[in-house]
């Protein structure tokens, strides 16, 4: 899977992608993320990529022409699906990094400043996309989560497809609690069942843990939750009548 990320500033891309479990998955083919810096399509002697708004305002507008250019060196002139970071984009998810997994080929726009030129994003852009309702300095910080969360489901980047497949928000809900050794820590136990070797407690109590937790935690996930058999009622059952509700 490829990535081109448009941006003033690749080399805070390549710092972090380079490393780690996505610098690994470089390596070994399985994805190829390019940091392309936008002001090196500028035909400005003074490499500006930005200027004034027109209608008045603070700060400055990032230019459409130089991202018009560094998008078309990316892609060849040909469509490939575009994102926008940004602060107005609907909110990421991970049912929408497994939409983009779907993509062969991605490219992701950082904006900077007081934002783009809207022309740039009627002609280029096929969906905005937002971390969060807050506002950072560019789009770097939010391209590389974005980034990061669909190549860890690309095949082969993690060892096996359950290290992502079992993890918060996957199927809706949070992840249950992990431990390791040492099974005792500052007088603080790790629980019975995981060293019991019994793998269908230890299921069941990481499916209890999961449910109590997004409904403490997320109870906005909770609300959406539909149980997935009998088992998952029971233990609903169970969680309900702990905290003192009855449920007929």
């Amino acid at each position: 899977m490829k990535f081109d990320i448009l941006t003033l500033f690749p080399e805070m891309i390549d710092a972090v992608m380079q490393t780690s479990i996505i610098g690994r998955a470089q390596q070994a083919g399985l994805v190829s993320i390019q940091a392309t810096n936008i002001r090196d399509f500028t035909l400005d002697k003074h490499n500006r990529v930005d200027d004034t708004p027109y209608g008045g305002g603070k700060g400055m507008v990032m230019q459409a022409d130089p991202l018009f250019r560094c998008h078309q060196h990316v892609t060849g002139g040909k469509h490939v699906h575009t994102v926008l970071m940004s602060a107005q984009g609907k909110p990421f998810c991970q049912e929408k990094a497994r939409e983009l997994l779907a993509y062969e080929h991605l490219v992701i726009v950082c904006g900077h400043y007081e934002g783009i030129d809207q022309r740039f994003i009627d002609e280029c852009v096929d969906e905005e996309i937002s971390i969060g309702d807050f506002v950072l300095t560019g789009g770097e910080i939010p391209a590389m989560a974005v980034t990061d969360a669909v190549c860890r489901m690309v095949p082969g980047v993690l060892a096996e497809e359950v290290c992502f497949t079992d993890e918060s928000h996957w199927n809706g809900l949070l992840e249950y609690p992990q431990y390791t050794k040492p099974a005792v820590w500052h007088d603080r136990e790790v629980p019975e069942v995981l060293l019991s070797g019994h793998h269908a407690n230890i299921d069941r109590w990481r499916r209890k843990q999961s449910l109590a937790r997004t409904r403490k935690q997320r109870p906005d996930l909770f609300e959406q939750f539909e149980p997935q058999g009998k088992q998952d009622q029971k233990i609903l059952d169970e969680i309900y009548l702990e905290d003192g509700i009855v449920r007929f």
